[in-house]
């Protein structure tokens, strides 16, 4: 069974505990770990979920740059969450842009709360327009209403990490097969000497 980590990075009173509640139990501690095995187009695979929010507050003190996928979710009706997402994309990018330059590491921006879209502090457009900035998807959902928007959230990011573990293992292959020839060719192709 692979394991596929995915981060989870959420402001507080976004609706986390809504939005993670119905698939996954948490272990206590200052943030949440979940873990879930579940079935993608035939593959078992075990998921970890990683919330650094889960507290008072989101702090990201250690490096973003080992996880394979973000989910960044602010609140509709709640204009700071909003902007505290905007910092953490732009701390996800920071973090990846040296290590990953052919291929973008697959991030989600998650407006949450859809259900309470009367009391909204910010539109959806500024959601998209975030997300397209950062070359990110882009989803509002109400995980109060129901669970399937959800699921089809972190269904789609885990089939984009697997594209994007894929691409990376293959850049490597061709990488490493490209830099074995050359060494061959320097170590053997100077050895001839004309008589």
């Amino acid at each position: 069974v692979r394991r596929y980590p995915g981060r989870v990075i959420i402001q507080q009173s976004v609706g986390v505990s809504q939005l993670l509640k119905y698939p996954w139990p948490a272990d206590e501690q200052i943030y949440s770990l979940y873990h879930k095995r579940l079935s993608i187009d035939g593959r078992q695979l075990n998921l970890e979920v990683f919330d650094p929010c889960s507290q008072t507050r989101c702090i990201l003190e250690e490096p973003v740059d080992w996880a394979d996928g973000f989910v960044v979710v602010y609140n509709i009706n709640d204009r700071t969450s909003f902007i505290n997402a905007k910092n953490i994309l732009l701390q996800i990018r920071e973090a990846h842009s040296s290590c990953f330059r052919d291929m973008e590491v697959p991030v989600c921006l998650v407006g949450n709360k859809q259900d309470l879209c009367y009391a909204r502090g910010v539109r959806e457009e500024e959601g998209r327009c975030l997300a397209q900035e950062n070359r990110c998807s882009f989803q509002e959902v109400s995980a109060a209403e129901g669970y399937q928007d959800i699921a089809n959230l972190f269904t789609q990011l885990i089939r984009q990490v697997m594209e994007h573990l894929k691409y990376r293992a293959d850049r490597r292959r061709y990488s490493g097969s490209k830099s074995m020839a050359k060494l061959i060719n320097n170590v053997f192709g100077k050895r001839r000497k004309s008589v």
